[in-house]
């Protein structure tokens, strides 16, 4: 099965701070890979990558930016006129989603010394990545973190939502980092699939969520 054709323009919507949802593009990349590595910086996944905090500062940005560029070749990255978050979508078939070109070496060249750490990472994911139908993976979604509670998240994901419930009609999954990401997720209409999280080698919690597309009568028209 091939992986599902991703659309190209998000749904207008407007942000309680004027911001809009639009599409990224080459100019953004610097830019956006920052604000995931700034939004991702203390998360617990990023902690057990790189424990050491200087290391994490200067490493995090060039690892983002291997999946920004990614998304921007294969798949979708949407972002704000302030470009103060990121949503990086990818198109995923019954395997899952491919990896960016030249991964291996670009990896390495972004991680080291801690490269190892980064590889055991994607083992996991790709573990437990759903298999046998194509679908809508999330990658990243990441909000600055002096713009987080704005409801900037959201508004990411209701433009890509409305746009696959009204014609892409595949499924979209992601893996939430922490509870409270699991949570905004759930209040999206994504459930736990299967129904607990799953751990990194010795590291923390990643939740597995699905959501189903769902058609409503703009679609049927």
């Amino acid at each position: 099965m091939m992986p599902v054709p991703l659309p190209r323009r998000p749904m207008p919507g407007r942000l309680r701070n004027n911001d809009n949802v639009i599409p990224a593009d080459r100019a953004d990349a610097g830019r956006l890979s920052q604000v995931i590595a700034d939004a991702f910086f203390d998360l617990p996944q990023s902690r057990w990558l790189i424990p050491d905090e200087a290391a994490r500062r200067d490493i995090l940005p060039g690892y983002f930016q291997i999946y920004v560029d990614h998304a921007l070749d294969a798949g979708i990255a949407h972002t704000t006129t302030g470009r103060t978050a990121v949503a990086l979508w990818l198109p995923a078939g019954q395997h899952g989603p491919a990896q960016p070109a030249g991964y291996t070496e670009r990896l390495a060249a972004a991680t080291s010394p801690w490269t190892g750490a980064f590889l055991a990472f994607d083992d996991t994911l790709d573990a437990h990545h759903p298999a046998g139908a194509a679908h809508h993976h999330l990658a990243v979604l990441a909000v600055q973190p002096g713009h987080q509670g704005e409801g900037i998240g959201s508004a990411l994901l209701r433009a890509y939502h409305q746009v696959i419930d009204r014609g892409a009609g595949a499924p979209a999954y992601l893996e939430a980092a922490a509870p409270r990401s699991r949570d905004l997720y759930r209040r999206h209409g994504y459930v736990m699939r299967p129904a607990s999280p799953f751990y990194l080698p010795d590291g923390p919690a990643m939740w597995p969520m699905w959501r189903e597309p769902r058609p409503g009568p703009a679609a049927a028209s």
